[in-house]
């Protein structure tokens, strides 16, 4: 272990000052899309039966998502295809689980994104 790092149930974690910005902004990204995923059930083989479905949490998460996507993308390099292609399945898999589906560009992120069809 060195000087830059502390020992956090006998794992060594690395200080954030030493983690790449692009790094931080993917973990952020995904933490984000897997929880949204999570929230419009796609953990489970149906969906719609999930006991975590919560699409208000899911369109507050994917909005989240978007804005972080959309303000860092010129810094994610390699990352950013398969980070935009992620929350684009996240905002179409939203539209599929609402009852009444949001015009296109009101989606959720879709201020920052565009719309998503």
């Amino acid at each position: 272990m060195n000087d830059d790092s502390a020992l956090i149930d006998g794992e060594v974690v690395r200080e954030l000052a030493d983690i790449p910005a692009v790094e931080v902004i993917s973990r952020a990204a995904v933490m984000l899309m897997s929880s949204a995923a999570e929230k419009l059930g796609l953990g489970e083989a149906d969906p719609a039966t999930s006991p975590h479905l919560d699409l208000d949490e899911a369109r507050r998460v994917i909005t989240a998502l978007a804005g972080l996507v959309t303000a860092s993308v010129e810094y994610l390099g390699p990352h950013a295809g398969p980070i935009r292609e992620g929350l684009q399945s996240l905002q179409r898999a939203f539209r599929e689980a609402s009852e009444y589906p949001d015009a296109p560009g009101a989606g959720p992120g879709e201020k920052f994104t565009g719309p998503v069809y």
